[in-house]
């Protein structure tokens, strides 16, 4: 389309160049001769590993996805992207963990190795996946709205407009996580002061879930009986739950009001308002929606 909207053949020849340019490099990039060692040695290291583990060979076997199911059933991918030296040198692996996954690795070893390790890796997560599955089975998620593997926080639906966001150790799941209680004022300050003074009761024998209940003398609410809609409300500024992937997180503190926004919408609507002030990065003034 480029070549054919050239008004002349000077321009032509020029954008010709161009394309050709891109082409060819592109081309280089993507064809790196490699020795036949290096394909005798992949093809032997996959049939030793097993084909059944194969998920994904790219047609120039530089990369390969395997997969793996961990003691509960959850299905895992880990990556390899193979250079030219392998296996003197360990591919790249790229796996969807909230811990770094460094490969060990001697000339000698093959892909059954990484495989292995990669196995190993999984069970060492099993705690922490566990719990995280629990809360997103059994409670209204707010964020992140599809979490992957690799996610350590949510943001966990308590009541209308009120909701708790929990960091988790991957390497300690059964530990009290960072806990930040989202909402007005009126309905927050009273989880907060059950959150302290029941920090001493977190027991690492109880599920995550539990302790949190407990800690916050609380039920959350349900996925079996509640919709999101119940006590998920749209952004009173522009009208949607979702601006750039995240949900309204800030709240007007007035108990009749409770208007939920996003705090860039929030934001850049009080700063048109002559009424508004700031003081240092906290900014200050009325509800766009009762003016309290």
């Amino acid at each position: 389309q480029r070549l054919q909207s050239c008004p002349d053949l000077v321009s032509f020849m020029v954008e010709l160049k161009t394309v050709l340019e891109i082409a060819l490099k592109n081309t280089q990039d993507l064809h790196i001769p490699r020795p036949p060692e290096y394909y005798s040695c992949l093809v032997r290291d996959l049939e030793i590993l097993g084909w059944n583990k194969v998920a994904y060979v790219d047609t120039g076997l530089t990369t390969v996805k395997l997969k793996a199911e961990d003691s509960c059933g959850r299905q895992h991918l880990i990556t390899l992207k193979l250079n030219a030296k392998y296996p003197t040198e360990p591919p790249d692996c790229l796996v969807d963990f909230p811990i770094p996954f460094a490969v060990s690795w001697m000339p000698q070893n093959s892909l059954i190795d990484i495989y292995n390790q990669f196995l190993a890796a999984l069970e060492s997560l099993k705690e922490f996946w566990d719990a995280l599955d629990e809360i997103d089975g059994k409670t209204w998620v707010l964020e992140p709205e599809n979490p992957t593997r690799s996610a350590t926080s949510r943001r966990i639906a308590i009541g209308n407009n009120v909701s708790v966001n929990i960091e988790v150790d991957p390497r300690h799941p059964n530990m009290l996580p960072e806990c930040y209680l989202l909402g007005a004022d009126h309905a927050v300050n009273p989880l907060r002061t059950k959150l302290n003074n029941n920090m001493h009761l977190w027991d690492p024998e109880s599920s995550l879930l539990q302790n949190l209940r407990e800690l916050l003398e609380i039920d959350f609410p349900s996925r079996a009986v509640l919709e999101k809609s119940d006590f998920a409300k749209d952004c009173g500024i522009c009208y949607a739950y979702r601006l750039d992937g995240s949900a309204p997180d800030q709240v007007c503190d007035d108990p009749r009001c409770g208007q939920p926004f996003h705090q860039a919408c929030l934001y850049e609507w009080l700063q048109g308002l002559p009424t508004s002030r700031q003081s240092f990065n906290v900014i200050f003034g009325e509800c766009p929606y009762c003016n309290k």
